[in-house]
């Protein structure tokens, strides 16, 4: 071969391992990029899942270290799946929230069933309120004393979206109650007040074929001992509840005395045992309901187990037989499961010397603002800490009244109204100079001679334990 038909071969020759490496080099690199489109496919649906990887307790699915297509799965239509996985793994602590930047989880995932509710159970009892977003910080209140006591099996109904989710990001055991309710407050006596109500029926129609027992509270209250060992102690009860009952019928923590109450039974604070006559009392009431759309949920509730009323279960525990005859039914004792009159105007638990499990803020003349008052007058509301921002600061005096507005005299409506305005006109003066300062005006305990009440009476209820003068709520003078 002649020499210049050799330089090709030997160039190529020469050459190979520089083609080889370009080869090379490009063939790593199309199967580096084709790794990093494959992980921007499949690595980013995993990477925001639908359920994070925050366990989350209102998810019925367990998400610690699961892959996108274990989610995928659990997802699917086969919920045998679901029950045989641990419930430790489902559950997250009350105020643990979401991690942040995980996504808020399908509605669907909020339902109300068995099972949701199973994963915050204790020994068989569940505790609830309810509410929409205008009583966000009623709920968060609520949920805070109880877990101060340090209980946990406790879930809250959301009545519309945005308090669903206000309540899932501050890590508060939440369920939808598909109630497609109002943001706003409805008011009392309202048309969406009824509404609200007649949610609450359902609701315990909805969870007691759980067969749980059933706590139901409104929000408007707050407990402040722990009640679960008090019902306990009443195994036979098939439902127990709170009354209106301003007279106490006994002076020790015993159930009130059925045949003495008089006071409406209060369906703020009820407790169901999952028993065939609970349930049937339970649906005979949505009935009711059902039958008049004008009948105040509470109305209704009396109406039916007042049907019959009598005679005592025993000679011991205070319970008696109600609605056909087959519910028993247990008062509990208004002394100590308190009204807004028997703790903040007669102080009954004080006079007889007992603790108090729960205030409700019922017996008060200035609407949820006034609700909301009580509780701080009482130290049992947990405010923001904002509310106590105040940018000019604080004004408080100590008021002073003379001995004789006090105690001279007869406890009429004469020197009801000297006492109260010798007040008002020191609170004017020192609202006029915290005005003049730029500062919250602090109001100090008002003295009172008589009660207020929406129906005649005598100035004190016969019977009543309260006493004259005495402190009054700040809405028996203001609104």
């Amino acid at each position: 071969m002649a020499p210049w038909e050799q330089l090709p071969v030997r160039e190529m020759a020469n050459s190979r391992p520089l083609f080889i490496t370009i080869y090379a080099t490009l063939l790593v690199g199309l199967l580096v990029s084709s790794f990093y489109v494959l992980s921007a496919i499949y690595g980013g649906k995993s990477s925001t899942p639908l359920y994070t990887t925050t366990t989350s307790w209102s998810s019925p699915f367990p998400a610690n270290g699961t892959s996108a297509r274990k989610d995928h799965i659990l997802n699917s239509s086969d919920s045998r799946a679901q029950l045989h996985l641990p419930t430790s793994l489902s559950v997250r602590p009350i105020w643990q929230a979401p991690q942040p930047g995980s996504q808020m989880p399908p509605l669907k995932a909020f339902q109300l069933t068995k099972q949701l509710v199973h994963q915050r159970v204790k020994d068989n009892i569940i505790i609830v309120t309810f509410g929409n977003y205008a009583f966000m910080d009623f709920i968060l209140n609520w949920v805070k004393h109880l877990t101060d006591l340090g209980l946990s099996n406790i879930l809250v109904g959301a009545m519309d979206t945005k308090v669903l989710e206000a309540l899932y990001w501050k890590g508060v055991p939440v369920f939808d109650m598909g109630s497609h309710m109002t943001t706003t407050d409805a008011g009392w006596g309202s048309k969406t007040f009824h509404k609200m109500g007649r949610e609450k029926v359902i609701l315990i129609n909805a969870m007691l074929p759980f067969d749980y027992e059933l706590l139901m509270c409104d929000t408007d209250m707050v407990w402040l001992k722990d009640p679960l060992p008090y019902v306990a102690r009443f195994p036979e009860a098939d439902v127990l509840t709170s009354t209106d009952q301003l007279i106490p019928t006994v002076v020790d923590d015993s159930l009130d005395i059925w045949q003495e109450v008089t006071g409406a039974y209060n369906i703020g604070i009820f407790h169901w045992r999952p028993t065939d006559p609970a349930k049937t009392l339970a649906r005979e009431w949505k009935k009711l309901l059902d039958a008049d759309e004008k009948l105040w949920d509470q109305q209704g509730f009396n109406d039916i187990l007042h049907k019959q009323l009598g005679p005592s279960v025993d000679e011991e525990s205070g319970l008696a037989h109600a609605f056909d005859g087959t519910v028993k039914l247990g008062l509990l004792p208004g002394s100590i499961f308190c009204s807004g009159h028997t703790y903040f105007v007669q102080a009954m638990y004080q006079q007889l010397r007992l603790e108090p499990y729960a205030v409700h803020t019922t017996f008060q003349f200035a609407g949820t603002e006034g609700k909301r008052h009580r509780l701080r007058e009482g130290l049992f509301f947990y405010d923001e800490p904002e509310y106590y921002d105040s940018p000019g600061g604080f004004l408080s005096f100590k008021p002073s009244i003379p001995k004789s507005l006090l105690l001279d005299g007869e406890h009429n409506i004469e020197s009801h109204f000297a006492l109260v305005n010798f007040q008002i006109k020191q609170i004017r003066t020192a609202l006029a100079i915290a005005s003049l300062l730029n500062r919250t005006l602090v109001i100090p305990p008002l003295w009172c001679r008589l009660d207020r009440l929406w129906f005649p009476h005598p100035g004190v209820l016969t019977g009543t334990m309260t006493r004259q003068p005495f402190i009054c709520p700040l809405d028996h003078v203001f609104e």
